[in-house]
């Protein structure tokens, strides 16, 4: 395969490339050649006004739902809309049925990549029970990326310290969301002046903070490493910045509908609003731009999280939690109206969570293998029926036209553009 991509500005600070505006030739899945003008009479030629290109982007925590849930997502669609949305790689979590807690799960995942490459995130308890550690070694020797019980965040700290000591062994990372069920059960949004003129049960912030502050004390016991995701409050933002100027190895990210959104979006009892960890305030959606801006926040997560229609079309109180998100993060990184440059989303969907991970990052270089991200930033798209390629339809975004569009990605040795 022959694939001549032309006239595409490469945003890639490893690369001597970096902000040059370049033709790159790609045959059989490497890069043959990078200059002012390739001519390729063979070759599929992709051009645009106003192209870009990056390292293939990836994502830190994501729900393909299978096996077990495939009503709601499979991996095969799951792929497809991660592609879609400009995503070589995806880190999938474990909540599925069965939970990803064996090495047969990770295999059978890993097994299922195509031109995205999937990640299984093994479970740290067996069956994401939260009472005994499951098999992490044998997962990990499987392909296991790294140990969470995804939407089921860790309750037992006695559990966690022994998770954080086990992975050690081989130089693991554990995920948590920070959430303290014990404060947080039954909550249906953030707990603030909204909930209560909803007359909505909510979930406090030092439901996030509490539990966070715990994973910071075991943390700092083990000297391990942890990866804290979907940070949504000010206080949890400053406990991490704390953290880590006293050194610890911890990361965090956060998902683009927190930089953007607020409780303020819950006011028509819109279940497509309702997410883990809830929306919250304006002056936490700030904090969190901040942390952005002053690196505390490592990368971006999009927490995709199908549901089918029974799921979210019930009374408030009862609709399932989360919003896909994969198609449309870029888009939204794009809306966080803060002046925050290209090159930093770009960073953070790109080289961070790999750095996190500590696995080999792609390059922008002649005979490197080619994974890439081909977007541009000002050209509108409408994300409905047509162009969803998620089995799900849950995103408020859903019949809307948004700005800054994937136009497609290249990964081993294949390719996809979109229409």
């Amino acid at each position: 395969m022959q694939l001549l991509i032309k006239k595409v500005t490469i945003i890639s600070p490893t690369s001597k490339y970096h902000l040059k505006k370049k033709d790159i030739l790609i045959n059989n899945g490497i890069i043959d050649k990078i200059a002012d003008s390739i001519v390729e009479k063979n070759a599929k030629v992709i051009e645009g006004k106003g192209m870009y290109v990056s390292v293939g982007w990836m994502d830190l925590f994501s729900d393909f739902c299978d096996p077990g849930h495939e009503q709601k997502e499979t991996c095969i669609t799951g792929s497809k809309a991660a592609t879609a949305g400009g995503y070589t790689d995806v880190c999938l979590i474990p909540n599925t049925n069965p939970s990803n807690s064996s090495k047969s799960t990770v295999e059978y995942l890993k097994n299922n990549s195509t031109i995205v490459n999937l990640h299984p995130i093994g479970s740290i308890s067996k069956n994401i029970e939260g009472k005994d550690l499951a098999e992490m070694y044998d997962m990990r020797l499987s392909g296991a990326i790294a140990f969470s019980d995804g939407k089921k965040p860790v309750q037992q700290s006695g559990l966690l310290l022994k998770a954080l000591e086990y992975i050690k062994t081989f130089d693991g990372m554990i995920i948590e969301i920070p959430e303290d069920y014990s404060i947080a059960q039954n909550g249906q949004m953030h707990e603030g002046e909204m909930s209560t003129r909803l007359g909505m049960q909510g979930k406090a912030s030092i439901a996030e903070s509490i539990h966070l502050q715990r994973n910071i004390e075991l943390l700092q016991y083990t000297q391990s490493k942890l990866h804290v995701t979907g940070v949504s409050t000010q206080k949890g933002i400053e406990l991490i910045r704390q953290a880590k100027k006293k050194g610890l190895n911890i990361t965090c990210s956060v998902t683009p509908h927190h930089l953007l959104l607020t409780d303020n979006q819950l006011k028509t009892y819109d279940s497509l609003y309702k997410t883990t960890p809830p929306l919250r305030t304006e002056t936490d959606r700030k904090a969190l731009v901040k942390g952005i801006l002053d690196g505390t926040i490592d990368c971006i997560a999009t927490h995709h999280t199908p549901q089918d229609w029974d799921a979210k079309q019930v009374e408030f109180e009862y609709a399932k939690e989360g919003m896909i998100g994969l198609q449309t993060a870029f888009s939204l990184l794009l809306s966080v109206d803060e002046n925050i440059p290209l090159e930093t989303w770009i960073h953070l969907l790109t080289d961070a969570p790999r750095e996190i991970l500590q696995i080999d990052k792609p390059e922008i270089a002649e005979k490197s293998k080619a994974c890439l991200t081909l977007f541009n930033t000002h050209e509108k798209w409408n994300f409905d029926a047509s162009t969803n390629q998620s089995k799900s339809t849950n995103s408020p975004y859903f019949g809307q036209t948004l700005t800054g569009k994937v136009i497609g990605i290249v990964n081993n040795n294949q390719w996809h553009i979109n229409e």
